[in-house]
């Protein structure tokens, strides 16, 4: 069976298949389904007082951002919270992962930066998802680096943009950032209170991750003295290396109680889920990658923001 909702401050470990010899793999996947798809069995899960606005960031690709940001943006939305996905990566992978329209042409998160379109144009609410809505990116976005650098306050137009949305309605605003340090990740640092960091169980995980962190720093100096560091996820983790278990035990020991307590294993299932316009969350929420993707949501949900800064 997979592991029980546990109280917020007890500890929460990668999802695995407990020694039970009664226990069936069909029986724990039946179980899993019902948990996550039954509305009427989930837990509602704490609404902040306002809404938080996450920056999910990490120059470095292929560290899970875009997961990250798709699968706990449906975790929460579906425990009752209201989430927008903001997509700020020319890529679109948010997008597509949450079946939204995003083909050359639409009004997008583009329109926004570079011709000052309201956010309220471009945000649509994603199907079969109740909650949970989606402000798109379109190829158009990789020219809004070169586009922005002679405008003024370049740097704070997705801020103007997110400060003139009615967000009283809004539990989280999600913003993912494209794999670089440029114009769009400046400005979703610009604009955010908080950031999240995904790092992979890999060699090459804490690589980099020293210039994400001086640029947070540079930010909130100089530009967002709110922006702190304050949740850090530990992705694709495989449990059969130890190199993954070394590198999982470094960033705890240097990051300290801002990396969650749940870690995010390799899984198929995830890897798969966009390739059908879904999160895993509802593409297969029996696998394990769904049932961390859940207990990290909820990790989140319940976890108190510290008033004192991120790391320097």
């Amino acid at each position: 069976m997979p592991p029980q909702a546990t109280a917020p401050d007890s500890p929460v470990v990668v999802p695995d298949v407990p020694n039970d010899p009664a226990d069936t793999p069909i029986g724990r996947a039946a179980e899993a389904a019902v948990g996550v798809r039954g509305a009427a069995e989930r837990e509602p899960w704490p609404r902040p007082e306002r809404c938080r606005i996450m920056t999910i960031a990490n120059q470095k690709g292929g560290v899970g951002k875009t997961t990250t940001a798709v699968n706990l943006a449906a975790s929460l939305s579906q425990h009752g919270c209201r989430v927008l996905v903001l997509d700020l990566d020319p890529q679109g992978n948010a997008s597509t992962a949450l079946d939204v329209d995003h083909h050359v042409g639409r009004e997008s998160v583009y329109n926004v930066l570079v011709e000052e379109r309201p956010l309220s144009d471009v945000v649509t609410e994603v199907d079969g998802m109740p909650g949970l809505f989606c402000a798109p990116a379109t190829i158009d976005l990789a020219g809004a680096e070169i586009e922005l650098v002679p405008m003024v306050a370049r740097e704070s137009r997705l801020l103007r943009a997110i400060e003139q949305l009615d967000v009283s309605n809004l539990d989280y605003v999600l913003i993912d950032c494209p794999p670089s340090l440029g114009l769009l990740t400046i400005n979703a640092l610009v604009a955010a209170e908080e950031v999240l960091i995904p790092i992979q169980c890999e060699y090459y995980a804490l690589e980099g991750l020293e210039q994400l962190l001086r640029t947070v720093e540079l930010v909130r100096g100089h530009l967002n003295a709110q922006l702190r560091i304050t949740t850090i996820l530990l992705t694709m983790y495989d449990g059969r290396t130890r190199l993954a278990t070394q590198v999982a035990d470094d960033v705890r020991e240097h990051f300290g109680d801002i990396v969650l307590r749940t870690i995010i294993p390799r899984s198929v299932r995830v890897s798969e889920a966009p390739s059908y316009g879904q999160s895993v969350i509802t593409y297969d929420p029996a696998s394990t990658g769904a049932i961390a993707y859940i207990e990290a949501a909820r990790e989140l949900a319940y976890r108190a923001v510290s008033d004192s800064p991120g790391p320097e």
